[in-house]
């Protein structure tokens, strides 16, 4: 009898999400990548069994950690090539450090420690595939975690015994430490190695680290295996083929450059997990997901390569997954935001070309986070508006974006709507009849709903039980078929029924309206 394994492992977000740079997030991608495509490569050499999912089990950037295998796969074995993949990665960027800044190393233990307890297997079993998938979500639910009561996991928040340093693991007495002593090596030894990491002896760039960072074991994991010249090639790893040095936000200390806004975007398929379960449970299964893998992993890949270099670049695209970010180097004109709305306004059309529907026959959907960021705004923080974003996105109905503006002081102002409904933004009409691009006048409606909200007419509060005023101003502005529309299909469009969360859907439009779409 044919039987079917499903395989994934954890924590991937958790794994992603601890990421401070780009080149974290690239970094992490990448390892994740690679333990998925070993996995693929062992099972198909072995020919322990024949790889149904994810499809270009030959190519490994953007290789999803959900596999489906025809055959029995033992959770043991699987377990045993993940750890050789994710031992050889650590083996190769510890020796990389040890070899090239010398030092007496007290570290060897807590490597030893990341090796056995970093990640944990799911295997699920059956005579069909909808009966594995649904064994692995069940296996899931049953944690086996033996993991360590280690600090490792946010460097410099936990403090000096979670940094990757010489000391880190040396037995001391607790009366004998001296934290100031030990926070002045540490920067010194960080010095060594951001400028052994960029083989120069002056004028450290923070290519890959800054001497001024801390950071745990896998943080380093992930800058060390963007190193294209030896570990990467060294893993037969996926490189960075560019680095991120030209997109520019921040100027240089001193400068009287203001720096650059940037638009930051991440997303992913919707209810794809589910797609996937009722994809197996049809007749022909195994062909159909097969099919929908490969049209996934094409569409990443198209999407990244043939993203406009004039407005950006994708970081990655692993399937219906995908980050991004718009910008123009320092030395090319900015991105305007009639740029960046012209993007936006795009997006549904180009996530629709992967061609795949649900079995409903319905399309399958996306949600997005998008962040139109200033330049002082730090880049962890980008990232984490990024993902709050894309999760209001999800929770408010999918298949929408949310656009949120953030400001240097870390305030910001965002609106979530439907992909279709988007164009509305286009719709908008000034007091003096001038529609749509940077000449309307968006001052007019942003003047008018601060004097109905200081006046009470226009209440923010979910207690809030009348939304006529703020219609009333929708219509003014954006026409009365508008209007009647959006108050017809409220649910659908806002969210929710209820007057105060249309009174706070027509606000946000008219606050992000005025940032996005406004010249003044």
């Amino acid at each position: 009898m044919v039987r079917y394994t499903a395989i994934t492992f954890a924590p991937v977000q958790g794994f992603i999400e601890k990421s401070r740079k780009l080149r974290d997030l690239f970094g992490a991608s990448l390892v994740l990548s690679y333990l998925s495509f070993q996995i693929v490569q062992e099972v198909e050499r072995e020919q322990i069994g024949q790889v149904i999912s994810p499809g270009g089990v030959n190519i490994q950037k953007g290789m999803p950690n959900r596999l489906l295998v025809k055959g029995e796969v033992p959770e043991h074995e699987v377990q045993k090539m993940l750890s050789a993949s994710w031992w050889r990665i650590l083996e190769q960027c510890r020796t990389w450090i040890e070899g090239h800044v010398p030092d007496e190393y007290h570290w060897e233990e807590e490597w030893k420690n990341w090796g056995h307890h970093a990640w944990e297997i799911f295997c699920g079993h059956g005579d069909t595939i909808a009966e594995a998938m649904n064994d692995l979500e069940t296996r899931k639910l049953r944690r086996q975690w033996t993991a360590l009561n280690w600090t490792g996991e946010s460097s410099s928040i936990t403090g000096a015994d979670a940094v990757a340093w010489p000391g880190l693991g040396k037995k001391v007495d607790p009366r004998e430490r001296n934290y100031t002593q030990e926070k002045r090596l540490i920067r010194a030894y960080y010095e060594r190695l951001a400028a052994a990491l960029e083989e120069t002896t002056h004028d450290v760039q923070g290519k890959f680290l800054s001497p001024e960072e801390q950071l745990s074991i896998p943080e380093l994991v992930k800058r060390l295996v963007t190193r294209e010249q030896d570990i990467a090639r060294a893993l037969k790893m996926e490189t960075l083929t560019k680095s991120f040095t030209d997109i520019y936000r921040r100027p240089e200390k001193g400068s009287t450059d203001e720096g650059r806004w940037t638009g930051w975007f991440m997303g992913d398929g919707d209810r794809v997990g589910e797609h996937l379960t009722k994809l197996a449970e049809q007749q022909d299964g195994e062909a159909k997901l097969r099919e929908f893998s490969v049209a996934m992993r094409k569409w990443g890949k198209k999407f990244t390569d043939r993203f406009s270099s004039d407005l950006g670049r994708v970081v990655y695209a692993g399937g219906d997954d995908f980050l991004g970010v718009l910008y123009r180097p320092q030395d090319k004109e900015s991105l305007t935001k009639e740029d960046v709305l012209a993007w936006l306004l795009g997006f549904a059309e180009k996530w629709g070309e992967h061609g795949q529907k649900r079995v409903d026959d319905k399309p399958l959907t996306v949600s997005m986070g998008f962040v139109w960021v200033a330049p002082r705004v730090p880049q962890r923080d980008v990232l984490q508006h990024c993902r709050e974003a894309e999760k209001r996105s999800k929770s408010l109905g999918r298949d929408r974006v949310t656009l949120r503006v953030v400001f240097n002081s870390g305030q910001y102002v965002q609106w979530t709507c439907p992909w279709g409904y988007l164009p509305i933004l286009n719709q908008y009409r000034d007091r003096a009849g001038v529609q749509r691009g940077k000449d309307a006048n968006w001052s007019h409606v942003y003047k008018d709903l601060a004097q109905l909200k200081a006046r009470h007419g226009i209440v923010l509060d979910e207690t809030a039980t009348d939304d006529r005023v703020a219609l009333a101003l929708f219509g003014i502005y954006f026409g009365k078929e508008q209007r009647e529309y959006l108050s017809r299909e409220r649910e659908e469009l806002v969210g929710s029924s209820k007057p105060g969360a249309m009174n706070e859907w027509i606000n946000d439009l008219i606050q992000v309206g005025w940032q996005l779409c406004s010249s003044t």
